[in-house]
């Protein structure tokens, strides 16, 4: 079963019902109904905020977010008390921001939680939901660590549209990244390969930094560059949330997803993920 089908949610579906598994989403809306059969996935109409016992389920993947609200998931936790039926494992999409500010250094998944925003926290909580469910259901929690999302239809165009300025290059901090395709490939494998209670870095393995993103960007869609700023200027100039993603700096190795997985990027970078943005 697959909760939260959105882009990544039917990419995933795709590979399984390739592979031949049986797919259900688990969706709310007419137009999920038809992403979910364009997917060759079973719809069933649950909605998260009431949730309903969904009965067994060999695998769960876990993609819907948190409400937008609070330090703690109260829509997995609230899922997973109305769960009465055996599940065998959970994939779950975090967020790297649960490292916190690590000043650029190259970080493994032993590096503490230190989430500093309730975006973070929210996701940090849902990590231990799942750590504390599995010891009372005997469900295996397979735990992906996940930095910016980039493919096609996600890549900035209106930010770049609108003339929105970014941090200067030699002052942007590092940042991390994965193309859709190879999530929902190494979601696959986690599913299939990951060690029970184990958590993965995902990513292409070679950070840039957020400026180069932008930058990059704009060249591929053929919009004038962004504005940019120095650290002052963007302090007065950037958005809370974006300010938040600029106040961390991590390098994310993947070594274990590599490992333990057998991932191997099809975009390690951005030089060869990009353009495939633009594919039809």
């Amino acid at each position: 079963m697959i909760a939260g089908f959105g882009d990544i949610g039917g990419r995933v579906a795709r590979r399984l019902v390739q592979r031949g598994w049986q797919v259900t989403a688990i969706i709310r809306t007419p137009q999920k109904r038809i992403a979910a059969e364009c997917s060759s996935a079973v719809p069933r109409t649950l909605d998260l905020d009431h949730p309903e016992d969904i009965g067994d389920a060999d695998i769960l993947f876990w993609f819907a977010p948190p409400r937008a609200e609070g330090v703690r998931d109260e829509r997995l936790r609230a899922f997973l008390d109305a769960q009465r039926g055996r599940i065998g494992r959970v994939v779950y999409i975090s967020t790297s921001g649960v490292y916190g500010d690590c000043a650029g250094r190259w970080i493994d998944e032993d590096e503490p939680l230190n989430p500093q925003t309730d975006r973070a926290r929210r996701r940090a909580d849902a990590e231990y939901a799942l750590a504390d469910w599995s010891r009372r259901s005997a469900a295996e929690i397979v735990v992906l660590r996940v930095p910016g999302i980039y493919g096609p239809g996600r890549l900035p165009r209106q930010r770049l549209e609108r003339g929105l300025p970014v941090l200067r290059p030699d002052q942007s901090p590092c940042s991390n990244r994965i193309h859709a395709d190879d999530l929902a490939a190494v979601a696959v494998l986690a599913a299939e390969r990951g060690g029970a209670g184990r958590a993965y870095n995902v990513a292409d393995g070679n950070p840039t930094t957020m400026a180069d993103y932008f930058l990059r960007c704009a060249r591929l869609l053929g919009l004038p560059p962004p504005r940019e700023l120095d650290l002052d200027a963007a302090r007065r100039e950037l958005s809370a949330a974006m300010w938040s993603f600029i106040e961390e700096s991590k390098r994310l190795r993947i070594d274990r997803a590599r490992d333990e997985l057998g991932f191997a990027p099809r975009y390690p970078d951005l030089e060869s993920g990009l353009p495939s943005c633009l594919e039809p």
